[in-house]
């Protein structure tokens, strides 16, 4: 079994900066798409960035290309989610999750989730 435990999240003010870290246990690092996706109140759940198992393919979602940056180190079992230029529309619960290597890294059908980090953006 799959299990994810996200950190990072905070306060931060607009314009900032923030990194999520996912860390990763229980299965085969390098055999799963890695994934971020958030869900502010109110509101669906949003696929944010996804990555597959080498990093040679990623995915955004519109709203946080050219902000946001997904990266992954198969060699400490973390992917990361660096955020830049925070607008407080991103203001949501971070989630990371996992699927397998065999599904496409731009389809938001993931198998395993974290609980999530809070990620609040003051105006």
């Amino acid at each position: 079994q799959v299990q994810l435990v996200e950190s990072g999240g905070g306060l931060v003010q607009a314009g900032g900066s923030l990194r999520l870290s996912c860390a990763v246990s229980g299965g085969t690092f390098i055999n799963h798409v890695m994934g971020w996706f958030r869900q502010a109140p109110g509101k669906e759940r949003e696929y944010v960035a996804g990555i597959n198992w080498s990093g040679r393919a990623t995915y955004y979602a519109d709203s946080v290309k050219g902000r946001i940056t997904i990266s992954r180190d198969n060699l400490k079992n973390t992917v990361l989610l660096q955020m830049n230029s925070l607008k407080p529309e991103d203001t949501a619960v971070y989630v990371c999750a996992a699927k397998s290597s065999l599904k496409s890294v731009v389809s938001g059908d993931y198998d395993y989730w974290g609980q999530g980090t809070q990620v609040t953006v003051s105006s």
